[in-house]
C-alpha cells in the first residue's frame, strides 16, 4: 500500500517536470524573436525617420515606408519623458517604453510592454556604459525577460552619427540605422541626423526596431 504514495508523488514530479518544459519552449520563443519567413517575402525593410512629430508643439518621430506611407509615429509633450510610445499610423499604441533610472546613476534601464501594458515587460534595454567594462563599441543591450543575464541583441555603432547596427546573439545584423541620402546629379547629398534611414533584414520587426531607436535616441541625444 506504501508504494501508491510514492507512484503519486513521482506523477507529479513528472508532471511539474512536463509544466517547466512546456515554459521553457514558450519562454524560448518570447518577444523579440527573430521569425521564420515564408519563402519569397525575405526582403528587408527599409523604414525613413524623420526626428520630428507632426503634431504642432511635440518632439518625437515620423516614420514612413518606401512607398511614402505613414507607418509608425511619436508625439512627446516633454523634452526628456520616462515613457515613451511607439504609435502605428492610426494612433494606436505598438509599444510603450517607461524608464527606470539606476541608484546610482550609471546609465538608464527602459522596458518594453506591447501596447499600452504596464504589467509584464517584454524585455529590458540597458545603456552600455564603456567605462567600466565591455566593448566601447556597444551602445545598448536587450536582456528578454526570462534571461536577464544574456543579451538577446547587442546594438553598436554610433547613434550620434546615425551608424549602429542590431546583433542578434549569433553576431548576425538583425537592423541598422545609417544616414540616408540622395543621389543629385552624380553628387550624394546627405539629409542630416535628423533624417535617417532604418533597415530591417527579414524576420526582425520593425516596430520593435524602431522602438530601439526611440531609446537611442533618449540615451545619446
Amino acid at each position: 500500500m506504501r508504494v501508491f504514495p510514492r507512484l503519486k508523488s513521482l506523477s507529479r514530479a513528472v508532471h511539474q517536470e512536463q509544466v517547466e518544459q512546456e515554459k521553457e519552449r514558450n519562454n524560448n520563443h518570447e518577444y523579440p524573436v527573430i521569425k521564420i519567413q515564408e519563402e519569397g517575402t525575405l526582403k528587408s525593410t527599409c523604414l525613413t525617420v524623420w526626428r520630428k512629430s507632426l503634431v504642432m508643439n511635440c518632439k518625437g518621430f515620423t516614420v514612413i515606408d518606401s512607398h511614402g506611407n505613414l507607418v509608425y509615429r511619436v508625439d512627446n509633450y516633454i523634452h526628456n519623458p520616462n515613457e515613451v510610445v511607439l504609435m502605428d499610423a492610426s494612433g494606436n499604441s505598438v509599444l510603450t517604453m517607461c524608464r527606470r533610472t539606476k541608484k546610482l546613476g550609471f546609465g538608464d534601464n527602459w522596458y518594453v510592454y506591447e501596447g499600452e501594458g504596464r504589467e509584464s515587460p517584454i524585455c529590458c534595454v540597458k545603456k552600455h556604459v564603456s567605462i567600466l567594462q565591455g566593448n566601447p563599441k556597444v551602445q545598448a543591450y536587450v536582456y528578454r525577460r526570462h534571461k536577464p543575464c544574456v543579451a538577446a541583441f547587442t546594438v553598436e555603432g554610433s547613434y550620434a552619427q546615425r551608424t549602429c547596427k542590431v546583433l542578434d546573439e549569433c553576431g548576425s545584423e538583425v537592423a541598422q540605422i545609417k544616414r540616408k541620402e540622395a543621389n543629385t546629379k552624380n553628387v550624394n547629398v546627405s539629409f542630416g541626423m535628423d533624417i535617417f534611414q532604418l533597415l530591417v533584414h527579414p524576420g526582425f520587426d520593425p516596430a520593435f526596431a524602431m522602438a530601439l531607436v526611440l531609446l537611442l535616441d533618449q540615451m545619446f541625444s
